[in-house]
């Protein structure tokens, strides 16, 4: 059994105080033991059937870890471009370009990944990226692939004020007041690029996994948009759940989460495993990057942690995960067949596990940076 006590803080990190809404985990209930599971039940993917979920008891008192909502204004293109897809009555990007991506992109979503922004920043030490950029140029262009609602470029922009900065992404979910030095487009990454080539120094991709069909291309893409000298840097996540402290079961709810993710990435063509499969390197090397460096750490999900920046990551992904867990695994499992009452059930059942103190969970992530040579 692992000591947390040996969890170190990325380095320069330093405790902050946490978001106003963000709070930890409430304390676990009792609840009645979940009926055996038959190996016949499991599905030669190792997914037991949706019905399970709905014979198995739980308690779950639905309080929402987020707290109070936060408003947040859109920017309007077009109508074509606002002609989303709903899904159970969950908003979703539009087929525009033939988009197909997991997430849903209406406003309780958004927030979530506002506030996980936050923890993927204190992750690498209370920073914004770890490619070693030349801060005393006069100006640095740099792109946001895959930006979201721009709160990493936003970020940016302001740490950078004489940069031009660029984010891009498929829906226009970005709020219509930004730094002056930023701009956002609509643009689909997973089709040719519209910039010219050398015309970045810095281009940043975050959380794209599950929506990149061939990540040889992006990252070819990426090397052709990046000025000589320039750098490029990726940031995924691991869907695994793991624990250093109890066995977390493939038949558990947690067990079966990556497995979801898994299987319905095959179904639409995308692969949620570019951590497991080191697809940041190999398509960063493959495309020609130079100088290639990478750094890997543990994000809690929970307080469990002694270490008060990792206490501290843990609590605003609980904040992230806790206000929206059907957003993250509505569409895949959805995918899969399931229904929503289903698919409900299974996410009271993710947040018993959560709620138990069984585990103590986090998942990896995994940042990978390289130079186009000069």
């Amino acid at each position: 059994m692992a000591d947390d006590t040996t969890e170190k803080s990325p380095p320069g990190s330093k405790p902050s105080s946490p978001p106003r809404n963000s709070k930890s985990l409430p304390s676990s209930k009792p609840s009645s033991p979940p009926a055996a599971i038959d190996p016949a039940d499991l599905s030669p993917t190792g997914i037991l059937p949706a019905g399970h979920w709905t014979q198995q008891p739980v308690e779950d008192d639905g309080e929402s870890l987020l707290g109070e909502s936060v408003n947040t204004s859109t920017a309007s293109l077009s109508s074509s471009i606002l002609s989303y897809r709903t899904l159970h009555g969950r908003r979703y990007h539009s087929e525009v370009g033939n988009v197909s991506y997991w997430g849903s992109n209406d406003e309780q979503q958004n927030e979530s990944m506002d506030i996980n922004h936050y923890a993927l920043t204190l992750g690498i030490g209370d920073k914004l990226f770890l490619a070693p950029l030349d801060k005393n140029k006069v100006q640095v262009h740099a792109l946001d692939i895959g930006t979201g609602t721009g709160i990493w470029a936003i970020d940016f922009a302001d740490e950078f004020p004489e940069a031009e900065v660029v984010g891009t992404d498929v829906s226009p979910i970005q709020p219509r007041w930004v730094p002056p030095n930023l701009k956002f487009e609509i643009e689909d990454c997973t089709r040719d690029w519209t910039f010219s080539p050398d015309s970045f120094d810095y281009v940043h991709l975050r959380w794209l996994t599950g929506s990149i069909p061939d990540w040889h291309t992006l990252f070819a893409e990426a090397f052709n948009v990046t000025k000589p000298g320039g750098w490029v840097e990726s940031h995924e996540p691991s869907s695994i759940v793991r624990s250093d402290h109890a066995t977390i079961r493939d038949e558990s709810a947690l067990g079966q989460w990556p497995k979801i993710f898994h299987e319905g990435g095959k179904i639409i063509g995308r692969t949620f495993k570019a951590v497991e499969d080191d697809l940041q390197r190999k398509a960063m090397e493959a495309a020609g990057f130079v100088d290639i460096q990478e750094y890997t750490y543990k994000n809690p999900m929970g307080d469990w942690p002694k270490d008060p920046v990792l206490k501290e990551i843990g609590n605003v992904t609980m904040a992230a995960l806790g206000g929206d867990i059907e957003g993250y695994v509505l569409f895949m499992a959805s995918t899969l067949g399931w229904t929503r009452e289903e698919i409900q059930v299974y996410i009271a059942h993710v947040r018993r596990e959560l709620q138990s103190r069984k585990y103590y969970p986090y998942y990896w992530q995994k940042v990978v940076w390289g130079r186009k040579p000069e």
